[in-house]
């Protein structure tokens, strides 16, 4: 399988709900099953909203490292109250 990586610029201008954020640090990074895939949620430094993605297999910890981040902003319904989450596209370390 080829890696094709992903420019951010050309996807937050194709896109224009997407945010693009560089250097971030992560400060908690959560994995667990769902429906056959992994969510990770990760939550960054000076941010109180969490960042989550999925992905078939468990990857490493980023717990302490600097992410380069694309996301949109969504709204999840949890026992009938909503709660802002922010959905990864993509997410690198920087």
């Amino acid at each position: 399988m080829k890696y094709v990586k992903t420019d951010p610029d050309k996807l937050t201008n194709r896109h224009k709900q997407l945010v693009h954020s560089e250097k971030r640090k992560v400060i908690s990074h959560v994995q667990r099953k769902l429906d056959g895939w992994i969510l990770n949620t990760v939550m960054i430094e000076d941010c109180d909203i969490p960042f989550q993605y999925k992905r078939k297999k468990k990857y490493k910890n980023i717990k302490g490292q600097y992410v380069n981040l694309t996301y949109y902003p969504s709204v999840k319904s949890v026992a009938g109250m909503e709660f802002e989450v922010m959905n990864v596209v993509r997410i690198a370390i920087a």
